[in-house]
């Protein structure tokens, strides 16, 4: 049962970590105690601490916290209503603070590993819960809880994702859910604006992992700029015991610089230096096979998804198994069985004249990689490519991504991708100007798979990016159902090959 704490307390707890800055809370009120804490007025229940956060905070929300079981509010500034209130100096830290003493910091009852990455968060956090879910069931354990881009599982809640890293209470949420459900391990991604506003933080991870960095999420509303984009990822070695770093990527040696003296040190790439060293890579028709020398693991090792830039993405994984001594045989099944959902997805028709990839590469770096492997695995084939960009963030993302398919496609369709509030014909056209080759704006994105698969002509791949397995599209303020790029892909495969076995 969880243990709940009075009102004082929360005082307390403000006031000791030194954000406390006033409050009215006095007699048998700060001996209340609080059964729900909160920012979100439709999870609120009766003796609730609610606290006004978030840029777009409205007063009329805390009046309906009040007349909803709220007994105070936490915030920066007083609001007009007759109510008791705790100020503080921090919003964003007092998220951390409250939240820590309303789970009695549950975050240290579980082993823990954070990815950070411009790009193979998801996958490098897959190849690591296939490993740990191998290991864990020998011993008669749970599997892993994960939270991810694709998808969140904690023992109780398993649900499609649309954040990456969750903000600071349903984060915590999903510990308790996980510690409840007698899971031992949780995997989870660490988005660049999670570690800059401190949504991590207060959580010491038994292992946090860099994979690489690229110029990403740079605008006036996330990062104004690379220096902020990388300070923020470092983030992630100032509360970790393990840090792994991928000596492969650009600014390693910075990064190597930082980390080694905040945690213990694990390097992998394709250095003699590297503590896992990649020696050789050689694509077979059953996978892709690397040969590693390491301390711990040694020898030949395989993956079975696609791209050779996974490669990269399982030392990360096993970089974070030697950290969490995982024995060589799991590490082993694990990367072999290794599944994402929505990445390196390949369907093909039964002539085997179309390919389609379904793949969530969004940003440049995931682009870049993705189109040379590409070329590298099905020389000659004409390439298509199919994306869109978000609404309203990762504004740079529209020129990197028009000049990549310029450069590297035979054809381009320019489609919705959760444009959200901002007009769609306002991204597509920003993305068009960088586009070198031909291209369609079409806004139907099941149309622009439609004729790729079904009008093209010749021996081609078509790529599918940015949506994966997700059935939802962000349009406005909401979340629309919308048909997967799987379920697209694989409905006109099979209308496809319908009409060329009549033939």
């Amino acid at each position: 049962m969880q243990i709940r704490h009075t009102l004082q307390e929360y005082i307390d707890a403000l006031r000791d970590a030194g954000i406390l800055t006033a409050h009215n809370v006095e007699g048998t009120l700060a001996r209340q105690t609080i059964t729900c804490l909160t920012y979100d007025t439709r999870t609120l229940s009766a003796d609730a601490l609610f606290i006004c956060k978030g840029a777009h905070f409205k007063e009329e929300y805390l009046h309906a916290a009040l007349a909803g079981g709220a007994v105070a509010y936490v915030a920066d500034h007083r609001y007009e209503v007759d109510a008791p209130y705790i100020l503080v100096s921090d919003i964003r830290y007092s998220l951390v603070v409250l939240g820590q003493l309303f789970y009695n910091k549950v975050t240290q009852a579980i082993a823990s590993v954070a990815i950070t990455g411009t790009k193979g968060k998801s996958t490098t956090a897959y190849y690591v819960r296939y490993i740990l879910n191998d290991w864990l069931a020998a011993q008669g354990k749970p599997p892993c809880a994960i939270l991810s881009s694709i998808d969140n599982y904690d023992g109780v809640v398993s649900e499609e994702s649309h954040i990456t890293t969750p903000e600071v209470l349903e984060l915590y949420g999903h510990f308790q859910n996980a510690v409840d459900s007698g899971i031992s391990h949780l995997v989870m991604e660490a988005s660049s604006q999670a570690l800059k506003y401190g949504r991590v933080r207060g959580i010491t991870f038994d292992v946090g992992a860099w994979l690489n960095i690229g110029s990403d999420h740079i605008s006036p509303i996330e990062h104004p700029d690379f220096d902020d984009y990388f300070a923020s990822k470092l983030k992630i070695f100032d509360s970790c015991r393990f840090g792994c770093v991928n000596t492969d990527a650009q600014h390693a040696q910075r990064v190597v610089e930082y980390a080694k003296s905040r945690c213990e040190l694990i390097t992998f790439g394709s250095h003699e230096s590297d503590t896992i060293d990649c020696q050789s890579v050689e694509k077979r028709a059953d996978g892709l096979f690397f040969t590693v020398r390491s301390p711990k693991y040694n020898g030949e090792f395989s993956i079975t998804m696609p791209g050779l830039f996974n490669v990269s993405n399982a030392l990360g994984a096993m970089a974070i198994s030697t950290a969490l001594n995982i024995p060589e045989e799991f590490v082993r099944s694990g990367l072999r069985r290794a599944r994402a959902g929505g990445r390196m997805q390949v369907y093909e028709s039964r002539d085997k004249k179309v390919t389609v990839i379904v793949d969530y590469a969004h940003n440049r770096m995931s682009f870049d990689a993705l189109y040379r492997s590409v070329k590298v695995e099905y020389p000659g084939r004409k390439m298509i490519s199919i994306f869109g960009c978000p609404g309203n963030h990762a504004l740079q993302r529209r020129r990197d991504l028009g000049e990549l398919s310029g450069q590297n496609c035979d054809f381009v369709y320019i489609t919705e991708e959760d444009s959200g509030s901002e007009p769609f014909a306002q991204i597509a056209a920003e993305i068009a100007r960088h586009v070198a080759c031909p291209h369609l704006i079409l806004e139907d994105r099941d149309e622009c798979i439609r004729r790729a698969i079904l009008e093209d002509t010749g021996e081609r791949v078509i790529l599918l990016t940015g949506k994966g397995e997700e059935t939802r599209m962000k349009r406005g303020s909401v979340y629309v159902e919308y048909p997967s790029d799987v379920e697209m892909a694989r409905r006109y495969l099979a209308v496809y090959d319908e009409s060329e076995a009549g033939k």
